[in-house]
């Protein structure tokens, strides 16, 4: 197998390949050109998205800076994901993030591990997998993503945690290591924050209601 090929594998491969790092300098070209927009260049900022990732839907919102060590290269976005300042995606691999899901500032997704023998991790071996995040997540300011999690659909990620597991859909979720603390339910419905209740005769909680 080439580098390139144990890097999409999972395979144990050193990133210092020339091949590799070439490739990779010339998605960092981009993402430096994304992080340089202005805040009106709207136009602009979703031409190079599209150009960036491996897919991303309509109406997907990326605070810059974002950070990418491959430039979204292995990012596949739905639609209509927003994404807070400074979220970091280790995307050696695939990351894939349902439709109207919400990140947080400062969140990092990461793909990439490193032995924990040291005689392998003193040369630089890396290896990598996959992250899942479902549909209409929220995922809370500073929580970390480690490689090869699922994160299902539906799921609250408290602010600051390390997801080091599978999480299951429609579920609230925190701490370090994060766990499960409840599932999404008939309160839920009736309170959106703390004792604040929800408006159902505001009308744009209404209409929201009707989809």
């Amino acid at each position: 197998m080439t580098p390139k090929e144990k890097m999409l594998s999972g395979e144990l491969y050193l990133p210092t390949d020339e091949n590799i790092m070439k490739e990779q300098l010339d998605c960092l070209e981009k993402l430096y050109d994304y992080n340089l927009t202005r805040p009106h260049d709207s136009a602009r900022r979703e031409e190079l998205l599209r150009e960036m990732f491996a897919e991303i839907g309509e109406g997907c919102y990326i605070e810059p800076p974002l950070h990418s060590n491959w430039g979204g290269r292995n990012c596949h976005f739905g639609k209509n994901v927003y994404c807070n300042f400074n979220l970091t995606l280790v995307d050696d691999i695939d990351i894939y993030v349902g439709d109207c899901t919400m990140f947080g500032p400062n969140v990092t997704v990461a793909t990439a591990g490193h032995p924990i023998l040291p005689e392998l991790r003193e040369k630089g071996f890396q290896y990598n997998a996959p992250v899942r995040i479902g549909k209409n997540c929220w995922i809370g300011a500073g929580a970390l993503i480690m490689p090869g999690v699922t994160v299902g659909d539906n799921v609250v990620i408290g602010a600051g945690s390390v997801v080091t597991k599978d999480i299951p859909s429609n579920v609230v979720a925190f701490g370090n290591p994060c766990r499960v603390y409840r599932e999404i339910g008939e309160r839920d419905r009736e309170y959106y924050f703390k004792d604040k209740r929800i408006d159902y005769t505001d009308p744009d909680v209404a209409e929201a209601m009707k989809k």
